[in-house]
């Protein structure tokens, strides 16, 4: 059924650990000397992730340049758009780690895909979507694909997107209980969430980032979006983080009432937005401030043996790989001192073992967002899960240092 696009399949792939595979996961994916071998993990994970989901792997499905919600054709709905963006970062991750060509190769083909297959409603720009931090979650990927291509196109796409879309939905500022704050949702009146705050603050920071090597010219001067970053940032600082706990709650509503749930991707970015302001400025507060909602996660929701909850289905199965994402560029932080560094590639790692020692089908290479049981061979598996298992490896490349290349 599959047309193999990569033409490498996991079990060759697991040959670089330089042992024949026999079916087990130590024996496929360790070394002789016993070591985990994160790079074949990876591999087999992020080629997992195109075997299985992207459409067009499938015969009959040719020009489905998207990444489908179910494995193997089990659920082919497109009104979940913003896993497309994370989906597109794990092939970032592949192609800075390794370099590979087959990689980059698919992001022209998303870029014609995602707004094909967009179920947002403006005629004047197929990549808008009522759901605000869908729109930053893309953003940010073609950010990070402008990072690892070179290629200016997706940078102001996404500068397009933060100017057209995101940060105009900001405020009131005077305006009573909220005095500012990126709104969640178009269709929603005052909202304002951490999902659409924590990652609009990274987007302006990295546009302000990499304004120049992107040679940009008109619209906003640089230093704009780096107000912006601040701006937003505090907001949510002020708002939706209990700087005493470390949490980051999840919204403002219309009432301007807190919602006090604490969901893994909403203080994984704020930690992101914290520490892009922290190189920024070397203001050690923001360093201080990712460490406090770091610990809050580590110390609050680790109540599975150790590990962050089961979530295999729908948005959640999402929430813990984006907290990796970010938590990881503070654990290998050099500035953060020796205790919590311990304490961050430790949690990091065990997460990482446990995935693949009882997590992962090391013949399927998915993993469907439990930690303790891997999925059967015919299960299906949600793109939301194994996005998160592709994250978690990938971060423990980044931690290790196996990383190969980047343009920029």
């Amino acid at each position: 059924m599959k047309k193999l696009l990569l033409g490498i399949s996991v079990l060759l792939l697991s040959l670089t650990a330089c042992q024949a595979p026999t079916g087990s996961v130590q024996a496929i994916l360790k070394t002789n000397d016993g070591q985990y071998n994160w790079q074949a993990i990876a591999d087999g994970m992020s080629h997992a992730l195109i075997d299985h989901f992207w459409g067009a792997q499938f015969e009959g499905y040719q020009q489905r340049y998207y990444f489908n919600y179910g494995s193997d054709l089990t659920d082919m709905t497109t009104i979940h758009y913003w896993p497309q963006a994370h989906a597109m970062d794990v092939l970032v991750d592949a192609y800075l780690r390794t370099g590979r060509k087959e990689y980059v190769d698919l992001f022209p083909l998303w870029w014609q895909g995602a707004p094909t297959f967009n179920t947002g409603d403006k005629d004047e720009d197929p990549w808008w979507n009522v759901y605000v931090d869908d729109m930053e979650w893309i953003a940010l990927a073609q950010i990070r694909m402008f990072e690892s291509t070179g290629n200016d196109l997706y940078f102001k796409k996404a500068r397009q997107l933060f100017d057209s879309w995101i940060w105009p939905t900001w405020g009131p500022e005077d305006e009573a209980p909220w005095y500012g704050g990126i709104t969640w949702k178009t269709d929603v009146s005052k909202s304002k969430n951490a999902c659409s705050n924590g990652p609009a603050a990274i987007i302006a920071a990295r546009l302000y980032n990499f304004y120049d090597k992107a040679n940009l010219h008109g619209g906003k001067a640089k230093e704009e979006y780096l107000t912006e970053a601040k701006k937003i940032f505090d907001w949510e600082r002020k708002n939706l983080f209990d700087s005493e706990t470390g949490a980051v709650y999840d919204n403002m509503d219309k009432e301007g009432h807190i919602n006090r749930s604490v969901y893994t991707y909403n203080p994984g970015t704020f930690i992101g937005a914290a520490f892009e302001l922290y190189k920024i400025t070397g203001d050690a507060s923001y360093l201080a401030d990712a460490v406090k909602a770091a610990d809050y996660v580590l110390d609050n929701m680790t109540d599975n043996n150790g590990m962050l909850k089961d979530d295999s289905k729908g948005d959640g199965g999402l929430f813990h790989g984006i907290f990796f994402r970010y938590f990881v560029k503070v654990a290998k932080e050099p500035s953060l001192d020796e205790p919590h560094q311990a304490k961050y590639r430790d949690f990091i790692t065990r997460s990482a073992i446990t995935l693949v020692e009882h997590g992962l089908n090391p013949r399927t290479m998915l993993f469907g967002g439990t930690w303790w049981e891997a999925p059967s061979d015919d299960a299906s598996v949600c793109l939301t899960a194994h996005l998160t298992g592709c994250m978690l490896i990938e971060a423990v490349c980044a931690l290790n240092k196996l990383w190969h290349h980047a343009v920029l």
